[in-house]
């Protein structure tokens, strides 16, 4: 009996006592943050921004993520054409001079592996909306120099008119210059805090 209740009262100390994510921070040499969106309805525009910084927290025990967060500099932006990447820039788009930050925020995630679906807040031009991401979580592994890294990959889309991205031309054939819906993705290698 006693051997019983001393079993029971472990396991429910064991039980209760919550699982501590560890928190890793984005490595932005290894790791990636890309767009593409149709352009003159034939062909599409690939771009990524240079400069960003993030966070994540893995769940090593169920071998998932607990939470992410991101900034991204609008004003790093880069489609490999300098007269593009200055019109991205100004207020017809990013209007990286006013709001110079694109912001993530995750508000739930479910699943695990690699089928992780995260819902999280993106703010672009001052304006917030809910996205959906799914992706997978890529596991944990050692790197030369003494510390613990991990990957994450995930893709979406998003409608640009939902954060006021609504500049536009209408081409002569019928239709316009630039798509609406813009696929995202990142690729995130990140360093666990110590």
């Amino acid at each position: 009996m006693f051997k019983k209740s001393l079993f029971s009262c472990f396991f429910l100390l064991f039980a209760a006592t919550p699982v501590i994510a560890a928190t890793y921070v984005v490595d932005s040499v290894h790791s990636q943050v890309h767009f593409s969106v149709p352009h003159l309805m034939m062909f599409k525009v690939r771009g990524n921004f240079n400069s960003f910084n993030g966070s994540i927290e893995v769940d090593r025990a169920s071998k998932t993520l607990s939470g992410a967060q991101a900034e991204i500099e609008a004003a790093s932006v880069n489609t490999n054409n300098q007269k593009r990447d200055e019109h991205l820039r100004s207020a017809d788009f990013f209007d990286a001079a006013n709001h110079p930050q694109i912001t993530f925020v995750s508000k739930r995630i479910n699943g695990n592996g690699k089928d992780i679906t995260m819902v999280g807040d993106l703010t672009i031009r001052g304006v917030t909306r809910e996205v959906v991401l799914t992706g997978s979580y890529l596991g944990e592994t050692p790197d030369p120099w003494g510390n613990m890294r991990t990957g994450f990959e995930a893709r979406g889309q998003i409608d640009r008119r939902d954060f006021g991205l609504t500049w536009n031309k209408a081409l002569e054939t019928g239709g316009f210059v630039v798509g609406d819906q813009v696929e995202i993705g990142i690729e995130v290698a990140a360093v666990e805090q110590k």
